[in-house]
């Protein structure tokens, strides 16, 4: 797959590919030989091959129906500038109960479809689009299980590049997939502007650690 403004070594710089050292059995599917320290690495073509299914599933189900949510700080950004591209709901931070459940809750929402960018952390909407019977596509590492996911999409979860890389392939397929982008085109942002960056006191505990 030949992507506009993205070279295979630029992709693979973003980490997208790193995995950890657990690898659950339905994620085995996606991987291919672990690194000698152990990390299972995944096999990016099937990345790619998946966000693009997705991004067809988002056209489709409409992203404005879509809700798409991260409980993570360095989630946020990469799901807001997705939702600020395609025209998605972004729900970052705390997930409140009855968001899907409660139709009397002040934030409720009627989705259509649910992206969560790690399924180990963003349960709250996992459970709640399952009690509702709403599509889930969630980006899963190696060591994610994947009940009630209706479309796994395999890549690492916790690198802030490999995260706004895999938002900003998903942007771009929903874009193309709506007819908005040709395969072509260049998109209006780079895979950078959907990063969160570390701020002083990020920095200052990596250091430490």
């Amino acid at each position: 797959m030949v992507i506009p403004q993205l070279s295979e070594k630029a992709l693979l710089a973003t980490g997208i590919r790193i995995g950890t050292q657990v690898r659950t059995k339905t994620m085995e599917q996606f991987t291919t030989r672990p690194r000698p320290d152990g990390l299972h690495l995944i096999d990016y073509s099937k990345t790619l091959h998946r966000i693009d299914v997705a991004g067809k599933f988002i056209a489709f189900s409409g992203a404005a129906n879509t809700v798409v949510y991260a409980s993570k700080d360095y989630g946020r950004v990469p799901v807001e500038k997705f939702c600020e591209v395609t025209g998605a709901i972004a729900v970052t931070g705390r997930f409140m109960p009855g968001t899907f459940t409660n139709p009397l809750f002040p934030g409720h929402l009627d989705a259509e479809l649910v992206v969560v960018a790690d399924p180990a952390s963003d349960t709250q909407a996992l459970i709640e689009a399952a009690k509702m019977g709403i599509p889930v596509v969630a980006i899963c590492d190696t060591d994610n299980i994947t009940d009630d996911i209706d479309v796994v999409i395999p890549g690492n979860n916790r690198g802030r590049k490999a995260l706004a890389a895999i938002f900003w392939l998903l942007a771009r397929s929903v874009q193309t997939n709506s007819g908005i982008l040709n395969a072509d085109q260049q998109m209006k942002y780079t895979i950078d502007d959907f990063e969160t960056k570390l701020t002083e006191s990020d920095l200052a505990e990596e250091e430490e650690e």
